[in-house]
């Protein structure tokens, strides 16, 4: 028992691709708008107009650098972008990123507001620590 119990720990559980699978701008100054449906981090979201996740495009903020969801702060971080934030409307635009490139892995690099207010900026008003990569 003890050594099924060990075993079962020894594994890395598998990780969970998040739902957002529609087409990224490929270039700076792209505009688009949606909902927020997916919240992956604290500075990773999904936003789309229909909820199709086949629709929804992957952001990473490009104005906000949360911990990592692993790290101290991560678990809070990506709690209080939820709350922030998750089925609301936000306009965003595509921006590149420090390598000079538009996207970041899997996500585009992006400003999102809602209104007036960045995203990072909402984040940052919240009490919510920066630190990660």
């Amino acid at each position: 028992m003890l050594a099924a119990a060990t075993a079962t720990f020894c594994y890395a559980a598998p990780a969970h691709a998040d739902p957002c699978e529609g087409p990224l701008p490929s270039r700076a100054g792209v505009q688009f708008s949606g909902l927020v449906r997916y919240v992956g981090d604290g500075d990773g979201l999904c936003v789309g107009r229909t909820a199709d996740p086949n629709e929804w495009i992957e952001i990473r903020l490009a104005d906000f650098n949360a911990p990592e969801l692993h790290a101290p702060g991560g678990p809070t971080a990506k709690a209080v972008l939820e709350r922030l934030v998750l089925q609301r409307e936000v306009v965003c635009t595509s921006e590149r990123g420090r390598g000079g490139h538009v996207r970041s892995f899997d996500r585009v690099i992006a400003r999102c507001r809602i209104g007036a207010a960045s995203l990072g900026d909402l984040l940052r008003q919240a009490g919510v620590a920066e630190g990660g990569n």
